[in-house]
């Protein structure tokens, strides 16, 4: 997306060139400017003949305005032409530096994990805990948060090697060290599943097919086990401390933490890897 953005701007930048540098550049607007104003003239004197000259007025008052700014534009081309590249440059600048992130199916890299946090993870292979019951997933409370979780895939081997490490240390730390027992609600998400998610509106998911990490085993959806019940709730006081703290480990072990995006999804984590989501 940066190089199609990249492209635009170099596209906008040698026409402005064009028409400031070039005499040809601006003939050619001229004649374009010059044919449109001759077939207003000609669409005036048609519109005269049939309305009469009170109405034909106000289109002749029209035309004559364009000519006069038409030869503004023509006497002050130089200062006109810079004004376009003042604005063009800062636009372009916020959109790729200040915030990238807002830029559709922008690839930017987690901030880098805690050195300490990621040396448990050297030379350890973490087991997947036990897998929750079935019924777990179908009580009311857990369905009016997540529709269709039933559904679900929770198996371990179709994520991604490295997330499925960083997932696992994530639900140790979170159990050793915060007391909270993590559950997997979700991780790999076929594509088919994620257009019909999708499908039911941007409360639930507004990524289509391949726009999320999902489809490629590096993103997970979580929650807590409390009691022998599925906590998901964010009225919960106590599951909205468990998700700060989920956030922060995650983000310790370079994973991103959905929390903090304009639309929160505290119990989704992912790793951004380079060369992924290109689509």
């Amino acid at each position: 997306m940066l190089i199609f953005i990249a492209f635009l701007y170099f596209c906008l930048a040698c026409s402005l060139i064009w028409l400031v540098v070039f005499p040809s550049g601006r003939e050619f607007v001229a004649q374009i400017v010059s044919g449109t104003l001759a077939r207003l003239d000609q669409r005036r004197g048609n519109f005269q003949q049939q309305t009469g000259r009170g109405a034909a007025g106000l289109l002749e008052a029209a035309v004559q305005l364009a000519r006069t700014q038409w030869k503004f534009a023509r006497r002050n081309y130089l200062a006109l032409s810079a004004g376009m590249v003042a604005i063009a440059i800062p636009t372009v600048v916020v959109l790729i530096a200040s915030k990238p992130g807002n830029l559709p199916a922008y690839e930017d890299a987690a901030a880098p994990p805690d050195p300490q946090v990621m040396a448990l993870l050297a030379g350890e292979n973490l087991a997947p805990p036990a897998a929750l019951p079935p019924m777990a997933f179908t009580t009311r409370e857990v369905e009016l948060v997540r529709p269709m979780l039933v559904n679900a895939s929770r198996n371990w081997t179709l994520l991604h090697p490295d997330f499925n490490q960083r997932l696992l240390m994530a639900f140790k730390i979170m159990k050793e060290k915060h007391g909270y027992e993590m559950a997997l609600l979700e991780g790999y998400r076929s594509p088919a599943r994620q257009d019909l998610l999708a499908g039911m509106g941007n409360q639930v998911t507004n990524a289509r097919a391949f726009q999320s990490r999902h489809q490629y085993g590096l993103a997970a959806d979580c929650a807590f086990w409390r009691d022998g019940k599925l906590v998901i709730t964010e009225t919960d006081p106590w599951a909205m401390r468990g998700y700060r703290l989920y956030g922060e480990v995650a983000e310790s072990l370079g994973l991103t933490w959905g929390g903090r995006w304009t639309m929160m999804d505290f119990g989704h984590t992912e790793l951004r890897m380079k060369g992924v989501m290109r689509r």
